[in-house]
């Protein structure tokens, strides 16, 4: 399937990001009422992983589309982009309780964004090499900014040196998912690409679950249907990944995410009992990763050089 138009793609992964944001409530609530935060996590991949099980069982194309993957002949490490998302799970886990939300959501777009532009300008995502432009780098710094107006009025916690660089590798992580991910896509389907997101995110997530001790008790499971809708929510933010990262590559794709998980904060806190309700900052926020993403995708303009009559010299003769 050829890549969608990069408006469209990058429409749909703002949407990914609204779907993020409801991700990020559901398993934390899930995670705290089940009595460890890491089983939000463990629901939320095996979920995902069991939906796409199901595809393929009943979806002859999605079968086929691991067939061409087989095929394709990738280096064995285009097929290690769920360890990003694995580890940024695990990341968020640990590191959300010392930094605060605030900080660690500026860290991890920091390392993101980077990720971004050294990824695309390694040639990792399936657009090839992107240029390091001067507008790259400005819708970059701009994502960071406009991230950081989001989070003003929000607790701070302990801004220790490690938990932030951590964080930031936590970024580049999903960085690194996004671009490979997006070739095993290219190289089969969208459908094999979540596919072996999920056959290589899930196990280590189930790892870290069973060395902190989270089943060593039987979770305290609460009855709320909706609390298990993480895995749905999984599968459609990896679908929009892959598309926008075919269209847009890793940077631009990312700044839309974080717009999406702006938008969907902001919606989030109005609908909900007991949200903040609309909150400038964010509101800003969120406008501004817009410009982000549209900063970022400004080309540079290579002179043209015009053709001109040649001027004839006073003999007659004609000179260029």
């Amino acid at each position: 399937m050829r890549p969608l138009p990069v408006p469209a793609a990058l429409s749909v992964v703002v949407l990914g990001g609204a779907a993020s944001a409801a991700q990020g409530l559901v398993n934390s609530e899930l995670g705290e009422r089940a009595g460890d935060p890491v089983l939000g996590a463990v629901v939320n991949n095996l979920g995902g992983s069991l939906l796409i099980l199901v595809g393929l069982l009943v979806l002859p194309s999605m079968r086929a589309g691991l067939a061409t993957l087989r095929r394709s002949a990738l280096p064995w490490w285009s097929y290690l982009g769920g360890l990003g998302g694995a580890a940024i799970v695990v990341i968020g886990t640990y590191v959300v309780p010392v930094l605060g939300v605030a900080v660690f959501t500026i860290a991890q777009v920091a390392g993101g964004s980077l990720g971004g532009l050294a990824v695309d300008r390694a040639g990792l995502a399936p657009t090839g090499r992107l240029a390091l432009t001067g507008p790259r780098v400005a819708g970059a710094l701009l994502g960071v900014v406009a991230v950081t107006l989001a989070q003003l009025g929000r607790p701070v916690g302990g801004l220790a040196v490690g938990p932030v660089l951590v964080a930031v590798a936590g970024g580049l992580a999903v960085a690194l998912q996004s671009a490979l991910n997006g070739r095993v896509s290219a190289a089969g389907t969208t459908a094999a690409g979540m596919a072996v997101n999920f056959a290589v995110s899930t196990p280590p997530i189930l790892a870290v679950a069973a060395l902190v001790g989270a089943f060593a008790a039987w979770p305290r499971w609460p009855g709320q249907w909706w609390l298990y809708g993480g895995g749905l929510l999984g599968v459609v933010i990896v679908l929009s990944l892959l598309i926008g990262v075919r269209a847009a590559g890793v940077l631009r794709t990312g700044l839309a995410l974080v717009a999406g998980q702006l938008t969907g904060a902001l919606l989030l806190d109005t609908v909900l009992p007991g949200g903040a309700g609309v909150r400038l900052p964010v509101l800003a926020g969120a406008a501004l990763t817009v410009l982000a993403v549209l900063v970022a995708g400004v080309r540079r303009r290579v002179p043209v050089r015009v053709a001109t009559e040649p001027e004839p010299e006073p003999d007659g003769r004609l000179v260029g």
